[in-house]
């Protein structure tokens, strides 16, 4: 018989990445690397990631508080609290807080391959080789995701 895993609201591992607070609710550990859930805080007013698309998993943005704008390609949408947004591999994807209060998603990953890559950006941003879109992209691509670079203001790629 599996033990269940409780992660109450002060526990999970925390990562800092400027603007925005990731807290890791479920590395993997717990799911066989099935499934991992990550909470993002976003500050009001900042950009969360540059559009990018994943090759190796399927990620789910649940919208807890404040309103995250999901742009997809070309088009953007503003998701309010209680809005889920899957985002199948391949599909170009990016998000942003535009509201005046924190935004507070769960964000999931299926497999859990992805939650690794926070730890990472961290780290690179730390040593200070990820500050620009070439550093970003570098630690996306150990997780065999890419940046969609002719989405991304003034990209061609």
């Amino acid at each position: 018989m599996s033990d269940v895993q409780v992660v109450g609201p002060g526990d999970g591992e925390v990562v800092e990445l400027g603007a925005a607070r990731i807290r890791v609710i479920e590395d993997g550990s717990a799911t066989a690397h099935r499934l991992g859930i990550v909470e993002i805080t976003l500050a009001p007013h900042a950009e969360g990631p540059a559009q990018h698309r994943h090759a190796r998993h399927d990620e789910g943005f649940y919208v807890v508080s404040g309103t995250a704008r999901f742009t997809v390609g070309p088009t953007a949408y503003d998701a309010p609290p209680g809005a889920l947004a899957m985002v199948p591999p391949g599909v170009p994807h990016g998000f942003a807080n535009p509201g005046d209060e924190p935004l507070v998603m769960i964000n999931t990953f299926t497999p859990d391959f992805y939650v690794g890559y926070f730890r990472d950006l961290r780290d690179a941003i730390a040593d200070g080789r990820a500050a620009t879109a070439e550093g970003v992209g570098e630690v996306m691509a150990r997780y065999d995701t890419a940046l969609a670079g002719e989405f991304a203001p003034g990209g061609d790629a």
